[in-house]
Order: C-alpha cells, then structure tokens, then sequence
C-alpha cells in the first residue's frame, strides 16, 4: 500500500482549492510525500502558463466589471511569501532549474523513481475552476504493477475553502453562502471522477468556538440535516462518497453538540458519523465550552471504493489515535481541520507524513483558508 500525505494548512491567500488525488490501494509500494496549497510547505504544483493568463484576464474582467483597480503590489496580497502563493513557486522562480529539481526531489521525494505525475482533469472542472475562482490541482501516485491482482484505482478530493460572508451577516445567510461556494468545487470534483470527497472540519460555519459565545451553536443541525440532505444530493449524482464534518446537534440525547463527521454513501445513504475524539485546551482556548470528546471510538466505514476513517482535527497530535484507525482496518484515513498557521505550519508536514509512514494507509488532511475576524473575538469563558 502507498502512504502519502496531503497537507494545507491556514494561510490568509484567499483562493479556494480542490485537490484530487488517484491512488492505488493494493499495489504494496510506499512514497511519503507531502502534498500542499500552503504558502509555507512543501509542494503546490504551477498552473499552466495558458491556465495562468486565462485566469488573470478573468480576474482583469470581473475587476473593471466591478469598477475596481488591481493592486500590483505584491505585499498587499495577504499571506504570500514576498508575492508567491506557495514555497514551491517561490522557489521554482528563484532557483535554477537544475537546483530546483534536486531541492524538490529532496523535498518530495519519487513516486516509483520518477517526479509526482499530474493529471489532466476535463475542460468542464477547469472552466468551473474560472468561473467561480478557485485553485484545482491533481496528482497521480503510481505504484509498481502486481502481476495477480488487478489494481484498485481510488480518486480523492479534499477541499479547503474560506468563509463567503462576515461573520456578522445573518446566520442563515452565512451558511447559504457557504453552500453556494462549496457547490461549484463539488460539481468540478464530480466532473473528475472524485470516488471519495472529503470537506474541513465544520465547513458549514466559520470557526467561530475560539469566542465561547452560546449563539455560535445555532449553526448545530441533526446528522440528517440540512448539509447532509445538501450532499446527498451531489453524492448521488457523481456516485460519490462524502465527508462531512459538521457540528452535530444530538437531538435524542437532550441536544448535546458534538465534533462530527458524516460519512455519505455513494449512493447517497448515511453510512455512520464519527465525533472527535480530542479536544484542544490550549491556554485559554479550550473548545469543551462547546462539546466534550467523542463517544464513537474508532470506527472505520466499509465504502464503494475503501475502507476509509476521519481523524478530527487535535486528533492529529495523538500517535495512538491514528494507530487505531489503522488497527481497525482503515485504507485512508482523512484529517479535517481548522487551525491557525503559526500553531500548525511547522507540526502539519510532520504529524500527518508520519502517520502515513507508521501505519501504512493514506493520510488526506484538510484546514480551511483565510482570516476570519469575530465581533468578539475570545471573551475567555463569557457565553
């Protein structure tokens, strides 16, 4: 089995990505790589010159359309490297070639000896990806071919997208933007033959447990609803099995809040939730003012294309955590999250690359982009 990891912590780059992974599961080769959008780790594959142009130019439309002029300054773009989207870039512009394939190969390492490959996706993901502005990437991992079994091609999505509105817009338009933003992303995905999508950690909201204010619980719903029934829709008309990460409002347990994830069959049944099993109580930040650990163990979900599990978010800082997963079987194991970049950057390639490696399944781990800014920002322990 091949291990990789797909890393993209927060950044403040306001582009929306989707990543599409094809992996084979039952060729038994390892590659440990560290896929990301970050600006601050290891790989994020250039747009094509044409693509490039083609978004600029949309870009130059839509600003002269909305009588606003373009910043050419590149520090005015929030979390860029001195103007670069990602290290990978900064460093593809300033290295000479030659240098710069040794430091990726160092950085990346080989997919069956030779450089990650890409994949070439259908014109109808790329002029979704225009149309609505956001990032689509794709990567195929290799694996050397068994001589008696066939293979088992598995494609992965994973989106990380920022907030559509303030956080202080009405609640129920804040959530509906999200869908609306979300939607477009799934459809590409769904046009790229994704087998299995994975969102970040409670997509529905913004992440706003950081402020311990009660009214923030609002966005909780029943695992049946209003997101699920959102994406049992497109799980059905792509064949696609998703997971959703919500803030679960157990209804027949006195309305008790949970860290959830919903896993959505292909055909768009619910094959069972799992709650976060960790919980941050770091200084003054401590999300237990919203919901306590999970009560679900460790399950992992018998799926169309694989037997996949979630690893919520703090999860990630817990070695036993992910072996249990691996103990019960799990082929991909996906970590949704929402954390902050100066927390996060240094650890994200490390956790994740090293749980792949120990346990021998696929990690796809997921946070969320941009900055969002709270009326209220942390009133330590006030509700």
């Amino acid at each position: 089995m091949q291990s990789y990891v797909v890393c993209t912590p927060v950044t403040d780059v306001g582009m929306v990505v989707l990543v599409i992974i094809s992996c084979y599961l039952k060729h038994r080769i390892r590659i440990f790589l560290n896929l990301s959008k970050s600006i601050y780790l290891v790989f994020s594959v250039t747009l094509t010159v044409e693509r490039k142009l083609r978004k600029k130019e949309r870009k130059r439309e839509r600003e002269m359309e909305n009588g606003e002029e373009k910043i050419e300054n590149s520090e005015a773009k929030d979390g860029s490297i001195c103007g670069f989207d990602s290290l990978n870039e900064l460093l593809s512009t300033s290295l000479p070639p030659h240098l710069f394939q040794e430091v990726n190969r160092l950085l990346q390492g080989l997919n069956c000896g030779k450089s990650l490959e890409t994949l070439a996706l259908p014109d109808s993901a790329d002029d979704l990806s225009l149309k609505y502005d956001f990032d689509i990437k794709a990567f195929c991992f290799r694996a050397e071919k068994e001589e008696l079994r066939e293979p088992q091609m598995v494609r992965v999505g994973l989106i990380q997208n920022s907030t559509a509105l303030p956080t202080t817009a009405p609640f129920p338009d804040q959530k509906k933007a999200i869908f609306q933003k979300v939607k477009p992303i799934i459809d590409a995905a769904g046009a790229s033959g994704v087998n299995v999508l994975c969102l970040q950690e409670a997509w529905t909201m913004p992440f706003a447990f950081c402020t311990r204010e009660k009214r923030w619980c609002e966005f909780a719903e029943p695992v049946d609803g209003e997101s699920t029934q959102f994406l049992q829709d497109l799980a059905r008309k792509y064949n696609m099995v998703i997971v959703s990460p919500i803030l679960e409002r157990d209804v027949k347990h006195g309305e008790t809040l949970w860290n959830t994830a919903v896993v959505i069959g292909n055909h768009g049944n619910i094959i069972g939730k799992h709650r976060k099993n960790h919980i941050p109580r770091v200084g003054d930040f401590n999300e237990s003012t919203y919901y306590m650990e999970g009560n679900t163990g460790h399950p992992v979900f018998e799926t169309a294309y694989g037997k996949i599990a979630v690893n919520i978010c703090y999860g990630r800082h817990h070695p036993l955590n992910w072996l249990a997963f691996g103990l019960n079987g799990a082929e991909i194991v996906f970590n949704p999250s929402a954390t902050v970049g100066e927390l996060s950057e240094p650890m994200w390639p490390i956790e994740a690359r090293n749980a792949a490696i120990a346990n021998s399944y696929f990690v796809g781990s997921i946070n969320r982009i941009g900055t969002e800014v709270f009326p209220n920002p942390f009133t330590s322990g006030m509700v």
